[in-house]
């Protein structure tokens, strides 16, 4: 099956960071990187995660993996170009990724 193409715009954007906020709570790796990457503690997540800033962060700690864009896509069901999309319609500083 074909990956989905996510929402389009800011709704879409923030539904795909929320769905990788997901996967990095639910993996005992990824969640002190993401928590040491933006300099946030747990309290902050739990504070923040409708900011739509740290939406953005949290798909540029995605984007700075290759692996955890993957693992990100197929999670979604999305192609990983869909990850780089979502990010530019968060505010702050896209990263630039390729595939």
């Amino acid at each position: 099956m074909p990956p989905k193409t996510p929402r389009p715009g800011r709704d879409g954007a923030e539904s795909l960071a929320l769905q990788a906020v997901a996967i990095i709570v639910g993996d005992d790796e990824l969640l002190p990187r993401f928590l040491a990457f933006t300099g946030s503690g747990a309290e902050d997540l739990r504070h923040r995660i409708t900011d739509p800033d740290f939406l953005g962060a949290v798909l540029d700690f995605v984007l700075e993996n290759d692996a955890t864009v993957q693992t990100l896509a197929q999670a979604a069901g999305v192609a990983p170009e869909a990850v780089s999309r979502a990010r530019a319609e968060l505010p702050g500083m896209p990263v630039d990724w390729s595939p």
